[in-house]
């Protein structure tokens, strides 16, 4: 069984083809680069012992997708990661995360059609339920209004997805909306690596312990929660990348049409859990200020993930402070990232 995975050179790309190499699929991946590294390919095969075809390619580019598919016309499934994800950025440059995501699974989707594969497993977002109108959040929760053109690229490819199965009725798509990623693979050789100053939390911790980065930004103590500050479902990228293997033999077994599931652990952690567990972690007292509220925050958000448990077999195994302890183990291993 051959899998494309796109974007496979990125953070939960090279911890998702690990496991799909470990359950013996066969995959063939491709990345840019752009927010990547050509290193974290070389360590996904030396911690697989396993070597797979790899390309340096472009998603926008009509003929690199042609290339792949006309070199691999047996690919059965495709799990795409690939695109812009820093939230800043899309509020700097939304024609560009507009452009690139939407166009380059465009791209992807009529590759697709042209070579018959009919299997599609979505990377999508929590960020498409906005502010959500439950809690915890369930599949049946209605899509929001996202807060950011990262969040509605997410939501319009959902969108075109789910058009395009239902037109074509033999396609059989999943829509993976992940929470909160964090942690790294136990070995210390891969995890996330953010170019320039990093956009989310737990890298700017792991920074801040590292002594790369001053302090932490604590945005705002005054919601209504335990501690006052944010809580957010923190799921460790190993377990989100089980997901895409379980969401795999789902799609190969069974006819199912179209699919959404959550993957998050049911458990919502404050940023001040999240400081304090590192702390532990790496041994050291964690610096952090406290500012006001960040305009597009939500107070709180973790996930149902019964129906993925219930439907997949899966659960998420690994709880705050494992995903702390492989977080640390990754920068103090690698304190530049994929730099040498």
């Amino acid at each position: 069984m051959k899998i494309l995975v796109t974007g496979g050179a990125g953070y939960i790309g090279s911890h998702t083809v690990i496991e799909l190499l470990a359950e013996n699929y066969d995959v063939v991946v491709f990345d840019n680069f752009y927010n990547s590294s050509k290193k974290a390919i070389e360590r996904v095969k030396e911690i697989s012992g396993k070597d797979f075809p790899f390309y340096e390619a472009d998603m926008l580019k009509k003929e690199d997708m042609e290339k792949i598919f006309s070199e691999h016309p047996d690919i059965s499934a495709v799990i795409h990661f690939a695109g812009l994800k820093a939230v800043g950025e899309s509020v700097v440059k939304p024609l560009l995360y507009y452009h690139d995501n939407i166009l380059g699974t465009l791209n992807i989707l009529e590759c697709m059609k042209k070579y018959d594969c009919k299997n599609f497993i979505f990377s999508s977002s929590a960020t498409v339920y906005g502010d959500p109108a439950e809690i915890p959040i369930t599949e049946n929760c209605p899509k929001g209004t996202c807060t950011n053109p990262y969040g509605w690229t997410k939501w319009m490819q959902e969108q075109m997805l789910c058009d395009v199965q239902k037109a074509n009725p033999d396609w059989n798509v999943i829509l993976l909306r992940y929470f909160n990623p964090i942690g790294a693979h136990i070995s210390g050789k891969i995890g996330e690596d953010p170019k320039g100053i990093p956009n989310n939390l737990l890298p700017y911790v792991a920074k801040v312990a590292s002594g790369a980065l001053e302090k932490i930004h604590v945005f705002g103590q005054d919601y209504p929660t335990k501690d006052g500050t944010g809580v957010r479902d923190y799921i460790h990228v190993v377990d989100l990348a089980r997901g895409h293997v379980k969401a795999i033999e789902k799609l190969l077994d069974d006819k199912i049409g179209l699919e959404y599931y959550n993957l998050g652990t049911g458990h919502g952690y404050s940023v001040m859990e999240l400081i304090e567990s590192f702390s532990k972690a790496c041994g050291k007292v964690i610096p952090y200020k406290i500012g006001p509220r960040r305009d597009g925050d939500i107070d709180m958000s973790y996930a149902d993930s019964s129906k993925a448990e219930r439907e997949l077999g899966w659960k998420a195994e690994f709880d705050i402070d494992r995903m702390c302890q492989d977080s640390w183990r990754w920068q103090k291993n690698n304190p530049r990232g994929y730099e040498e």
